[in-house]
């Protein structure tokens, strides 16, 4: 009955009530208590009935629940062992779905991948917890998963830094990391109020193309120009580069910059990643 899918705030009430169960704070907790919101997320992630799924904190399996009913199998890794016994319960005739305990920034994704998600490619579709969103997202784009999309949702104003273009306001080093590596797309606006407990802030919905050539740099040297010359924002270019601490001339800064046909007194903000890897190309090899 529909009254007893997982998305009804009467349902997650009296499985927190049996369970004796407690939102926490500290691991991000918010269960999604809107139907037509989790639908419209495993839309957007175009799952299908030969997609093997990825989620990341399911939760009491809200989304899951939905991803169970259209891929071929859907695995979910929670960090909060106290959820485990609920997920039993609220999952447990889904054959298509298995649950992992464990911090996905320490589970080895690769194994899982192998063993439990066909080798690949995976889709990952998640509720992504507020406060360990960046460091998830580093994993999953920088780790070569063989992932085919991401499609998480986050705090709106992270959503809207990953997808700046150079010039906006929201436009910084995650933008040009994750341009670097996908091609962002915000799909839909989500407000607070879809959650249980409501959050002070809403979210968005985001899906990052993951980009299957990526440029030939040296990587290392790349994000380092990149955290440099946002770590002072209102300063040039050349001043920001300059001020950070490399072992390099301020000329030669310079001439590096004008040799990547880069104008010495622009500012970060209005570069584009293209830029940044004719300036990495550039300069000389940076130690810091």
């Amino acid at each position: 009955m529909e009254d007893r899918r997982l998305y009804s705030p009467t349902y997650i009430k009296e499985i927190m009530r049996s369970y004796g169960f407690k939102f926490s704070k500290s691991l991000g907790q918010n269960f999604l208590i809107d139907g037509n919101i989790v639908r419209k997320i495993v839309e957007a992630a175009n799952v299908g009935k030969e997609d093997h799924v990825l989620e990341i904190g399911p939760g009491i399996g809200t989304l899951t629940e939905e991803l169970a009913l259209r891929a071929k199998k859907v695995l979910a890794v929670e960090l909060d062992r106290n959820l485990l016994p609920i997920l039993e319960r609220t999952l447990g005739k889904y054959e298509n779905v298995e649950i992992i305990q464990g911090d996905i920034l320490k589970v080895d994704l690769d194994k899982i991948i192998d063993e439990k998600l066909g080798g690949g490619p995976v889709k990952v579709v998640a509720n992504l917890p507020y406060y360990v969103t960046t460091p998830i997202i580093a994993r999953l784009i920088e780790d070569n998963l063989r992932l085919e999309t991401i499609v998480v949702m986050v705090q709106k104003e992270v959503a809207e830094r990953m997808a700046a273009k150079a010039g906006g306001k929201e436009y910084g080093s995650l933008s040009v990391f994750v341009n670097f590596y996908s091609l962002p797309e915000i799909l839909l606006k989500i407000p607070k109020t879809v959650f249980m407990p409501e959050p002070k802030i809403d979210s968005a919905l985001i899906k990052l193309n993951l980009r299957k050539d990526l440029p030939d740099v040296d990587r290392k040297q790349f994000f380092k120009i990149v955290r440099a010359s946002f770590s002072k924002r209102r300063k040039t270019i050349l001043n920001s580069l300059s001020s950070y601490g490399f072992d390099i001339d301020k000329e030669i800064i310079k001439s590096s910059l004008e040799a990547a046909n880069i104008d010495p007194k622009v500012r970060a903000e209005n570069l584009r990643v293209e830029d940044f890897l004719r300036l990495s190309k550039s300069l000389p090899p940076l130690d810091i």
